[in-house]
């Protein structure tokens, strides 16, 4: 499973949501969303703009969490 690490990043660059928003030329509604719940599915383009809005790699805001079965 992936989770998004958006609001940890933009939290420790101490950049609000609306902030972001802006930054990434994304709706607030989205990012929003993101915040709320780090498992949502975003589209490649939300994540590039994102990333380039925090001034971080894509791969820094992904994170694989494994399964426990």
């Amino acid at each position: 499973m992936i989770r998004l690490r958006v609001k940890e990043i933009a939290e420790q660059k101490g950049i609000s949501r609306t902030r972001l928003s802006r930054l990434a030329d994304t709706n607030y509604k989205t990012i929003n969303a993101i915040f709320k719940n780090p498992y949502r599915e975003v589209t490649t383009t939300t994540l590039g703009r994102l990333a380039k809005a925090l001034g971080v790699p894509v791969t820094d805001l992904i994170e694989e969490i494994l399964d426990e079965k």
